[in-house]
């Protein structure tokens, strides 16, 4: 959960500016965007087995620097 305190004499684009950051920096953005929509176990699976395929071929490439 983002908590945001505001600052003495702060203006409300700064504080919108700040929870706005907050609110990208912790992922909450891209996790909703993730729910937005129903996804099948099976592409779940999928998607997470090409980021593996992905992490590992990086690996591989650093190793062989």
């Amino acid at each position: 959960m983002v908590k945001l305190i505001l600052r003495e004499g702060e203006s409300i684009q700064e504080a919108l500016r700040r929870f706005r950051k907050l609110v990208e920096r912790s992922g909450i953005k891209k996790e909703m965007r993730r729910r937005e929509y129903y996804e099948k176990p099976s592409e779940i699976k999928r998607r997470a087995r090409l980021r593996a395929e992905r992490r590992a071929r990086r690996q591989q490439q650093l190793a062989s620097m």
